[in-house]
């Protein structure tokens, strides 16, 4: 089955840099695009990020563009978001994402909290 573990959520001051990772199995890792997403608690999960299958395409959200990078290495089945500039708002819990046949499934969530 699908399984998703994301890592590297912790507590960063206002302007610094995190990288949160993902390692995927139970699927064709290299066939699927994949994508992150952030909730806060009585909000709904908000679309950050997204790269294609191959890594030749990445996609962002406005409130995101230019300060983070999604990557992937698909020979450890692994995606990363790499987050720098980072801002109060920026606070969520950070969900990675598959979508395999029109389901989706997600990670158990890593916390970030940038905070000074």
């Amino acid at each position: 089955q699908v399984q998703l573990v994301e890592s590297g959520g912790g507590l960063v001051q206002p302007g610094g840099s995190l990288r949160l990772s993902c390692a995927a199995s139970g699927f064709d890792f290299s066939m699927y695009a994949m994508e992150w997403y952030r909730q806060n608690p009585g909000k709904e999960r908000a679309f950050v990020a997204g790269i294609t299958s191959a890594g030749g395409r990445t996609y962002y959200a406005d409130s995101v563009k230019g300060r983070f990078t999604a990557s992937r290495d698909n020979a450890k089945n692994t995606v990363y978001l790499q987050m720098n500039s980072l801002k109060p708002e920026d606070t969520a819990l950070y969900y990675c994402n598959v979508r395999i046949s029109s389901r989706n499934s997600w990670g158990q969530g890593t916390q970030v909290t940038v905070s000074s």
